[in-house]
């Protein structure tokens, strides 16, 4: 019987402090999680990379009698495949990024019409490099970059005639390089620390330019203005030297 009331006693005790030790539980102290960590992405540093892509030159011809005068030609596009590298330097203030950027290509680009003015002529235009200078000015949302660039523009070229009833070479300029002026727009996505790949499009104006015609045996054949206009679409692939993204709270 003194174990029967024993028990009892110390149930009814335990239960007594269950409470006490339940607030007691529920007042001690705890640890506040830590924040969320952003990372910033960080467009600084020289960089560089691959790209390829598409082109066209859209080409118009105006034949320059020695006598005087202007007889139109006619024109045509040249397009073909392109493929290359870039190198440049970037730096960030803000949202702000900055950058130099010098590129260069392979191409080939080639087209060619029927002359307007003389029927038995075909005129063929080549492009088989270029290179740009740009400056660039973008705009960053984080790892994605919006920017614009614009500079100087450099294409390798080679005009020649065939007679169109043969299709044998009637004249030729030879190799030529031709300065102009680019301007462009582009969207680049980083997604690792030091690599990003983006899409680019290119404007470049080539303006007018006067060549002589020789036929193969070297003998003057004959002079022409040729405008130029290309258009450049190509996919880039960079690898940024520098550290990795900026944690910041």
């Amino acid at each position: 019987m003194k174990k029967v009331l024993l028990v009892t006693a110390s149930l009814i005790a335990l239960g007594a402090t269950a409470p006490a030790v339940a607030a007691d539980l529920a007042a001690r102290p705890y640890t506040k999680a830590p924040p969320m960590v952003a990372a910033i992405y960080d467009w600084s540093g020289f960089y560089i990379g691959a790209n390829g892509g598409w082109g066209t030159s859209r080409s118009c011809w105006d034949f320059l009698p020695v006598a005087g005068g202007v007889a139109s030609e006619g024109c045509h596009d040249a397009d073909g495949g392109t493929i290359g590298g870039q190198i440049g330097y970037r730096w960030q203030a803000g949202t702000w990024v900055f950058g130099v950027e010098a590129q260069g290509n392979w191409a080939d680009f080639q087209g060619s019409n029927i002359s307007v003015f003389d029927p038995t002529l075909r005129n063929e235009s080549r492009i088989d490099a270029f290179g740009l200078f740009t400056g660039q000015v973008g705009y960053a949302v984080n790892n994605v970059l919006f920017y614009v660039k614009g500079g100087a523009a450099v294409t390798s070229n080679e005009y020649r005639q065939f007679f169109t009833a043969t299709n044998t070479l009637a004249a030729v300029t030879g190799d030529d390089t031709r300065w102009g002026g680019t301007v462009g727009v582009g969207l680049e996505y980083g997604f690792a620390p030091n690599w990003s790949f983006g899409v680019e499009y290119n404007h470049l104006f080539m303006q007018d330019r006067t060549y002589t015609f020789t036929n193969p045996a070297g003998g003057f054949f004959g002079t022409d203005r040729i405008s130029q206009d290309v258009d450049l679409v190509t996919a880039r692939l960079n690898y940024r030297f520098g550290g990795p993204a900026v944690s910041r709270y």
